[in-house]
């Protein structure tokens, strides 16, 4: 089964010739339109963050890859070991393909759960998300609380979507995914 995993994709570090493409992304309208900070991000502002990540070690981010082409940056913050919680976010390069989203939560579950060894993942989702808030729900996430209207969004306020899931209910998720991804990867 592990090597059918390996075909959804892999995450792996960022390299730095690799900064300017997330950033490009990042900036691309389709994705900054379902992200907190929603201006259009200088590189001098992208490159004082990426230096003041790098070391952390409450924070990972990966370039997702599918079969040698990046695609994609899965993010791991607020890790705390000690309650083996974190959040994550993620997003798709533009062009990448139908599906990717799946294959990324899937490729990023696995690292939470097996390599960070978490008893639980958290997300946010702005409310007018609905694809995502279904695609997390669809991998075992709940609904654990909904902050009405928390965020500022063209000058009115929206709510967000706190989901979760624990380990457990991963592991019971899991297997249907798996053959779901792969029927669809076979198609």
């Amino acid at each position: 089964m592990e090597s059918s995993i390996l075909k959804f994709g892999v995450l792996r570090p960022i390299n730095p010739e690799e900064l300017e493409l997330m950033l490009a992304w990042r900036n691309a309208p389709s994705v900054r339109a379902n992200m907190y900070t929603r201006h259009e991000i200088s590189l001098a502002e992208h490159l004082a963050w990426w230096s003041r990540i790098q070391g952390r070690s409450d924070q990972k981010y990966f370039m997702y890859e599918f079969q040698g082409a990046p695609l994609g940056i899965v993010a791991f913050t607020g890790i705390d070991r000690t309650n083996q919680n974190s959040s994550w976010a993620f997003y798709a390069s533009p062009q990448a393909q139908k599906g990717t989203g799946s294959k990324m939560e899937f490729v990023a579950l696995e690292y939470a759960f097996r390599n960070i060894q978490l008893h639980k993942l958290c997300c946010e989702v702005l409310a007018f998300n609905t694809p995502v808030i279904k695609l997390h729900q669809k991998f075992g996430f709940k609904v654990e609380g909904v902050l009405r209207e928390q965020h500022m969004v063209d000058e009115a306020f929206v709510d967000i979507y706190r989901l979760g899931v624990l380990a457990s209910e991963w592991a019971v998720q899991r297997e249907e995914m798996l053959h779901k991804l792969l029927k669809l990867s076979s198609l």
